[in-house]
């Protein structure tokens, strides 16, 4: 059976999920995490991709990014992927694959999507039980997008930066924001839409770029 089309489009924003293999941990110490982040942080500028959120699991990662061209994303995620495969297998003396396969991603097509994936994203330590809030989990980007932490990975999107014109301003909007939890039809809704490699928001474009 053909593997299905991906929807890429030139800086339309596109949210990625990449899980271990069989579920399997893909990060087990704190210098797994750094670099991962690191490695990300080289390629994606590489690659032409602004990211604007991400969370790290101990056995997924989510990634929200607009690649410059249709072709970002998916050159994006293989250099990632073997760059990083190759650190975790000799830090950890193992051999073999560590990511599930595809990463599966869709489209986000409208700016009140943006915001709610970016949350999703944020927001899954909470959703998962591993904090009680989203500032007490160190690897997304909520450190950056709600509290004002530095870092070299993050460029904000234009559906973020118009919450304000002023940056502590914006930043104490989006805690509000992120205070409220996510309706469960709309997790289903983006959960659905990434899963499948379906469009999230407005109607699907007709150009499609098979991956």
């Amino acid at each position: 059976m053909p593997r299905p089309r991906r929807l890429v489009l030139p800086s339309v924003p596109l949210h990625v999920i990449q899980r271990g293999n069989n579920r399997i941990p893909c990060f087990t110490c704190r210098s797994d995490y750094l670099v991962y982040l690191d490695i990300l942080r080289e390629c994606a500028y590489d690659c032409g991709c602004a990211l604007h959120a991400y969370v790290l699991m101990t056995n997924h990662v989510h990634l929200l990014l607009s690649p410059d061209d249709e072709h970002g994303a998916s050159v994006l995620m293989r250099r990632l992927g073997q760059r990083y495969v190759q650190y975790f297998n000799r830090r950890h003396t193992r051999t073999g694959t560590l990511w599930e396969g595809r990463f599966r991603s869709c489209l986000v097509l409208d700016e009140d999507y943006f915001l709610a994936c970016q949350r999703y994203i944020e927001l899954n330590p909470v959703r998962a039980h591993m904090v009680d809030k989203p500032e007490h989990y160190p690897w997304s980007s909520y450190q950056t997008n709600a509290l004002g932490h530095n870092s070299p990975l993050v460029k904000p999107h234009l559906a973020y930066l118009r919450l304000h014109h002023e940056t502590i301003t914006r930043q104490a909007l989006y805690r509000q924001l992120c205070e409220d939890a996510l309706p469960d039809q709309l997790i289903s809704e983006i959960r659905v839409a990434s899963n499948g490699n379906r469009p999230l928001g407005l109607a699907a474009p007709s150009e499609t770029t098979l991956d």
